[in-house]
């Protein structure tokens, strides 16, 4: 089984809306594989995850604030969904700032089910093969890349590596891809 020790992995999220699930189950993953997780939030207040975009979920208190990191602090990033929180998330220009900053660095990304938009707004997707939540598909097409049906995509075009899944459903295998390719950087 891959570790990820002494690896720090971002995990960008807004402060409300964030699939309970997308957060708290790669969360887990990460350290249950020896690294450290650290939840960057929008602002210093609590997340107010949902469940299925409408059931409040479990707050969660961040770790750190967008605007006080920087990609050099880390070793990989995730960007769950959640409808609400990916759609805020991708008007924020310091949240996709970020994004970008990784990708540039070339360090490895986890997005899954409505997180993708964060990638699709920082126009770096150009001929990267993913996956995604289904109404996404446009947009991601839109933006360059291929889009593919199933449950964990893994892509490494562009001297990068991308790990994209559909919605929760699909967490054991992203957790597995992500914890693997993280290990791999």
């Amino acid at each position: 089984m891959p570790t990820l020790d002494g690896r720090k992995i971002a995990i960008l999220v807004t402060n409300y809306g964030v699939e309970e699930a997308e957060l708290a189950s790669p969360r887990q993953a990460i350290q249950d594989a020896g690294g450290d997780p650290v939840v960057v939030a929008i602002e210093q207040a609590p997340i107010q995850s949902l469940v299925g975009d409408k059931d409040p979920g479990q707050s969660f208190t961040p770790d750190a604030v967008v605007g006080d990191v920087s990609v050099d602090d880390f070793d990989a990033l995730v960007v769950p969904g959640g409808t609400i929180n990916a759609d805020n998330l991708r008007l924020q220009e310091d949240a996709i700032d970020l994004v970008s900053a990784f990708i540039e660095a070339g360090k490895p990304i986890g997005a899954i089910c409505h997180g993708p938009w964060a990638l699709v707004e920082s126009g770096e997707i150009v001929d990267k093969r993913m996956t995604s939540y289904a109404s996404l598909q446009t947009d991601i097409l839109n933006a360059g890349a291929e889009w593919v049906d199933e449950s964990v995509c893994v892509d490494t075009e562009g001297g990068w590596t991308l790990v994209t899944s559909r919605t929760p459903d699909d967490l054991d295998d992203f957790n597995r891809e992500i914890v693997a390719a993280f290990a791999s950087r």
